[in-house]
């Protein structure tokens, strides 16, 4: 049950939300679960619950009928009959080939247009195989070794449609594609959308490192050329890692990825579109491909009634991208760049190994720069509340057909999971225009997804909250209906009978009618009686925090709630409590760390290793700024454990969850700040004042990183280059006798690495 100021979660359930974290940064905190804080958006519109109690939701697809499907991380696909279905159908369960690890999973999903005379919908999911093999191959963790930051627990990527069956279930999956190879644990596979002529479109990320240059240096499972698998790649021939984004320019005769790609297939068979790009190629993947060089095109969407696709790319050091596919069936492959260049200028940790591939683009041109660009420390729109520093775009939606005001005619909607915010850019003459931005919803708890439905109304998926929400405006052609719920008695000895009213609710519309759908265990989800006048029986001793959700047959909805005090409940939390580690440890790379913790509870006592559960997470932070989180793994069931310690930038610190929930449904948590190991590296060179690349970025000598402890490091000393004495320089050597570009371990103590340079006379 949902007690008065408590929520029950499950694992994967929801996260506390940003009301709340300010209260949990303390090493040790235990808090009770708060419920959801309601995002803020402009005056006239309304947020409003469309369907709520999921678990870690990731997509939502509206079919022609009113059902609508949407994808758990997990790997399940639930199907509600409409918005106003307060109870789902598990339509699929895909959790025994879906790898839930990190940032991979269920990521897509999209119905056939024609549903349900085809009655298939569509899933690309991170598939729990190598190369070739069969799932399952890790479930849903990654053991060390190989780990999951180092050699990497390399799993592919599947896009499967799925027949629905006489039942409303999938009875079968037939797998279109397989493919997306991936060794680290982001960037995997992500959107799936139906084009305007009738083909199928997707996409996935590089499946290369986010914490340094990823050429196919560390141990090349994915088999990238020039070498086999298990030989590290070396510059200037390497063309694995986020190169795979380029397969496509692969000398021929070489496997092309889809990594990085977007691709357009028929949807019967998975098969390139006759009039693609490469059609005339040998290579099935190669005739696949329409679009190439992204880093991790998670969202993106088409322009109403054009052949437009516009994605949002998640970028690394610097800039996040939104980049405009004019026409998907032209004969042009746009080539946006990733990795040799980020936003609109070169990408400096690739650029500065010299890789062929990237260095052919540099000469011969063809990068398609983005239509828009934000850094990651500046305002998308200046003074708007949304944090900076850690970006990760994701959401890309049109506005159409809406009741929106004019000003939003067409406007170009973009979300950002990290900072919590949904923009939109309004139109000049009917393109969008990055001039006109306005903060549009923001405070959401990770938006993962937008997209519009009925109405025409924005919707999003807020994985945080385990909800899909609306964006309405209510300009009087449809007003939202007002739920009002009674309860007689609200209050009484064990066991309590509760008989509940919804009837005096109302809609401002005459005329309109309203359909009910009841919390009555106070679990957060509607689920439990569509009556206007339910009954309950109440067994346990509880403050029961009841819901009412109320929605007219245009969609609009209201909710309300109401408390009812079962007997003499003891308005106490479980007291979880976490042993080891504490906030005293500072951990390193790779070093493998024990956690342990118990409970107790007022009613239950001592809580059984049943009722724990933890969850290890990355919080990704910029110096003076916000931080974001990347949950890496749940333990679930277990008073203790261990764990190796992840790669990941700096600055950056872990964070370890202990939840209890007792007998009754009441949970608490509390966590740990585990903060890293650091180490100042000084990077110097001979002569001083050349530039360097570290990382994604370069810089020019001397100057100093901090980084973790054991974490890997890609340095770079470009050539040639002209020195401040405007002589030529060519590079000589590495202090640490390593190749022009190498991978560095960063050591337990402060270290310099100097790039040693000669001024050459050609005779």
């Amino acid at each position: 049950m949902r007690l008065l100021r408590r929520a029950q979660l499950l694992p994967h359930s929801r996260r506390v939300t940003a009301v709340s974290a300010a209260a949990v940064v303390l090493a040790a905190t235990t808090v009770a679960l708060p419920p959801t804080a309601t995002a803020a958006v402009p005056a006239g519109f309304t947020d409003t619950l469309a369907i709520g109690g999921l678990t870690t939701p990731t997509a939502v697809s509206f079919a022609p009928d009113g059902r609508v499907f949407i994808a758990e991380k997990s790997g399940l696909i639930k199907v509600f009959d409409s918005l106003a279905d307060t109870t789902a159908t598990v339509f699929a369960d895909l959790r025994p080939q879906t790898q839930d690890f990190w940032d991979r999973g269920l990521l897509g999903l999209a119905v056939d247009p024609q549903f349900p005379t085809r009655p298939y919908v569509y899933a690309v999911y991170t598939y729990d195989a190598v190369p070739g093999g069969s799932a399952p191959r890790w479930g849903d963790a990654c053991p060390t070794p190989p780990g999951a930051t180092d050699q990497g627990c390399v799993v592919t990527g599947r896009v499967s449609k799925l027949t629905m069956g006489p039942g409303g279930t999938a009875t079968a999956e037939q797998p279109l594609i397989t493919d997306w190879c991936q060794q680290y644990p982001s960037h995997s596979i992500g959107t799936i959308a139906f084009g305007p002529d009738g083909a199928l479109y997707l996409g996935g990320g590089d499946g290369a490192s986010f914490a340094f240059a990823d050429y196919g240096q560390v141990g090349n499972p994915c088999a990238d050329p020039p070498s086999p698998a298990g030989t590290n790649l070396t510059p200037p021939s390497a063309r694995g890692g986020a190169l795979r984004s380029q397969s496509i320019r692969r000398p021929a005769g070489e496997p092309v990825s889809l990594d990085g790609t977007i691709v357009r297939v028929h949807p019967d068979t998975g098969a390139g579109m006759p009039g693609n790009p490469f059609a005339g190629r040998a290579d099935a993947n190669a005739r696949r491909v329409i679009a190439y060089g992204m880093r991790n095109e998670f969202r993106f969407a088409f322009r109403p009634g054009t052949e437009e696709l516009w994605a949002g790319d998640v970028g690394w050091s610097t800039w996040e991208e939104i980049n405009r596919i004019a026409d998907v069936n032209d004969a042009t492959a746009e080539n946006f760049g990733w990795p040799c260049y980020e936003g609109a200028a070169r990408q400096g940790g690739y650029d500065g190994a010299d890789l062929a591939l990237c260095e052919s683009l540099y000469a011969g041109g063809g990068q398609t720069a983005p239509y828009y660009a934000y850094n990651h420390s500046a305002k998308v729109v200046p003074g708007d509340p949304c944090a900076t520093g850690g970006s990760s775009i994701s959401g890309i939606a049109f506005e159409s057909d809406s009741n929106y005001p004019a000003e939003y005619d067409g406007a170009l909607f973009f979300a950002d999971s990290s900072r919590g915010c949904i923009w939109a850019m309004r139109t000049t003459a009917g393109q969008p225009d990055p001039a006109k931005l306005v903060p549009f919803v923001t405070g959401v708890n990770i938006p993962v997804q937008v997209t519009t439905g009925p109405g025409g109304d924005l919707f999003y998926i807020a994985l945080g909250a385990g909800q899909l929400r609306r964006v309405g405006y209510p300009d009087g052609s449809n007003r939202a209906p007002t739920a009002v719920a009674r309860a007689t008695p609200s209050s009484g000895p064990v066991p309590l009978t509760v008989q509940f009213n919804g009837t005096n609710s109302t809609d401002p519309d005459a005329g309109d009618t309203l359909t009910y759908g009841w919390d009555l265990d106070g679990d957060g989800a509607y689920d439990d009686s569509t009556s206007a006048t339910p009954t309950r029986t109440y067994t346990e001793q509880a403050f029961v925090e009841v819901g009412l959700r109320v929605v007219d047959q245009s969609g609009a909805s209201g909710t309300t709630s109401i408390t009812v005090t079962v007997g003499t409940p003891i308005p106490q939390d479980p007291v979880p409590v976490i042993d080891n580690p504490t906030a005293a440890l500072r951990w390193a790379v790779g070093q493998q760390v024990s956690f342990a913790g118990r409970a107790t509870d007022p009613q239950d006592g001592v809580l059984p290793a049943s009722a724990l559960s933890w969850r290890l997470s990355v919080q990704h932070c910029v110096t003076g700024g916000s931080c974001h989180e990347h949950v890496v793994q749940d333990f679930p069931g277990v008073a203790s454990g261990s764990f190796v310690a992840p790669d990941h930038d700096y600055p950056s610190h872990l964070e370890l969850t202990l939840t209890a929930t007792d007998s009754s449904g009441r949970a608490a948590r509390t966590k740990v700040r585990l903060d890293p190991r650091t180490v100042d590296l000084t990077f110097t060179s001979s002569p001083s004042g050349l530039r360097l690349g570290v990382g994604g970025t370069e810089s020019t000598t001397p100057f100093t990183r901090t980084v973790i402890v054991g974490s890997t490091n890609s340095i770079s000393a470009p050539t040639p280059q002209t020195s401040p004495q405007r002589l030529r320089m060519w590079y000589w050597s590495w202090s640490d006798g390593g190749a022009r570009t190498h991978n560095i371990v960063a050591p337990a103590n402060p270290t310099t690495y100097q790039a040693n340079y000669s001024t050459y006379i050609a005779w």
